[in-house]
């Protein structure tokens, strides 16, 4: 086997044996945090409303999605 070739074995190897211990599931800890920051009713039509005033949403978006905030509020009570 000529040199080259045992040079590619070798890097195909290692990346096998380094993919095996150091990917998540092989021996990697892979830590998952999720944050749920939760806004009044008051903060959320605010927010909506500066977007709408901003010009971020049209005035379609912010009516709609200012019903399905009220509706999302008034379900979860």
């Amino acid at each position: 086997m000529s040199f080259s070739r045992m040079c590619v074995l070798f890097v195909l190897l290692a990346g096998v044996v380094f993919a095996g211990c150091c990917g998540p599931g092989g021996g990697a800890k892979v830590e998952t945090k999720s944050v749920t920051t939760t806004k009044s009713l008051g903060e959320q039509l605010i927010d909506l409303q500066k977007a709408y005033e901003s010009g971020a949403i049209t005035e379609s978006q912010y009516k709609d999605l200012k019903k399905k905030t009220i509706q999302q509020s008034t379900e979860g009570d």
